[in-house]
């Protein structure tokens, strides 16, 4: 069922509107408000699929009514109804986030296409945003620290921007997941999420996997292949571990940064690329410039927007919150029934000296879990601790 409101100050329009609509369809439900503040009483109570607004009303008019939809509800797609003097006003609205606008006297075809469009859009979107829910849980990050708060703040703020980041922490602090953080809560969106691990691939490689290369620009380069940059195109690119990475892939690096343009391995002809670089390193990068391994001017390039995240051992209040999270996960991945963990077990696992950081206690509560017994309890722990 579709839920369609009509607002319009005009009761004879208001009647057609709505005896058209009811007849096209059992499964659109109409309803309708004389103004424009008695529609917006109805839309802050209600979700509509479509609401039809007039421009000219009394009290509120057509473009004050959009404007506030825009900012309570913004999935809600809006039809404007424009007299003919309105015409000007109708295309300004569309600027403003309307879905589409209909002329007075509406023509029959044209409204009930433009319902029909509108509405299936409004699926669509719905659709999406459930997808993306269902992908973002699996990058969620748990936590309600200081640190994992000033973190998911700087997200907030910096993923609808272009701006490079540069995410620093230790193995296993889940870097990765403010990469992708970044990357779904971006205008990018849509586009590719690269994934690099500069340090698993070998230095004499690294330049073919980012840029790509050319046949016969070496020994086993059989044919042409594109990058991973070229892979990120509209994207975002992660470059996870940077400071493993070689001189001369940073000085290639840099390039396209600087650029917006890459060159494959063995040519010499230009590829324009609209990346996002996330970059991510457990290394003192600072140091290692220091000591000749990483070049200056791509730190600086890199640390637009300087991320760090928290050893585990520094945000141990988030300690429970992980166990539970990781035990739902577990069980559900097990198909077993989810098992508890006795206040003073998670005591103990709060105060053990988590080195390998999340990564190590999503392990230990795996562990736990399998070898303990129906409730995880204080002994249970303490034997892993002996091992």
């Amino acid at each position: 069922m579709s839920k369609i409101l009509i607002i319009e100050d005009e009761a004879a329009i208001r009647r057609v509107l709505v005896k058209i609509l009811s007849e096209e369809s059992d499964a659109y439900q109409v309803e309708e408000a004389e103004d424009g503040l008695a529609g917006i009483e109805k839309i802050k109570k209600e979700d509509y699929d479509l609401v039809l607004c007039d421009i000219k009303m009394p009290k509120m008019d057509g473009v004050e009514v959009l404007e506030a939809v825009k900012k309570i509800k913004p999935e809600t797609p809006m039809v404007m109804i424009s007299g003919h003097g309105d015409l000007d006003t109708a295309i300004n609205t569309m600027r403003l986030g309307a879905f589409d606008y209909i002329s007075k006297p509406p023509d029959l075809n044209r409204l009930l296409n433009t319902v029909r469009i509108a509405l299936d859009r409004k699926e669509l979107v719905v659709e999406n945003k459930m997808l993306k829910k269902k992908v973002s849980k699996n990058y969620e990050m748990i936590g309600e620290s200081d640190g994992i708060a000033r973190i998911k703040d700087m997200i907030d703020k910096v993923a609808p921007t272009d701006a490079r980041v540069l995410v620093t922490g230790p193995n296993g602090t889940g870097k990765e997941l403010v990469a992708h953080w970044l990357h779904q809560k971006s205008e990018r969106s849509k586009g590719p999420m690269i994934e690099v691990n500069c340090a698993a691939i070998p230095s004499e490689l690294i330049e073919s996997e980012l840029f790509g290369h050319v046949k016969g620009a070496f020994t086993s380069a059989a044919k042409d292949r594109a990058g991973k940059f070229e892979a990120a195109n509209g994207g975002t690119i992660f470059l996870d571990e940077i400071g493993d990475m070689s001189l001369s892939a940073q000085a290639k690096v840099l390039r396209a940064l600087q650029e917006s343009r890459i060159q494959r391995v063995g040519s010499d002809k230009d590829i324009k690329v609209n990346v996002r670089v996330v970059a991510a390193t457990n290394k003192n990068l600072k140091k290692e410039i220091e000591d000749g391994k990483f070049r200056e001017d791509l730190y600086h390039r890199l640390a637009v927007i300087l991320i760090e995240v928290p050893a585990l051992n520094d945000r141990r209040e988030d300690i429970p919150l992980l166990i539970n999270y990781f035990t739902d996960k577990i069980s559900k991945e097990q198909g077993n029934a989810k098992k508890s963990f006795s206040d003073k077990a998670i005591k103990l696992l709060q105060n053990y000296d988590w080195t390998g950081n999340i990564r190590e206690l999503r392990n230990v509560v795996e562990r736990l879990i399998i070898l303990g017994g129906k409730e995880v309890s204080e002994s249970d722990v303490k034997a892993f601790a002996s091992k």
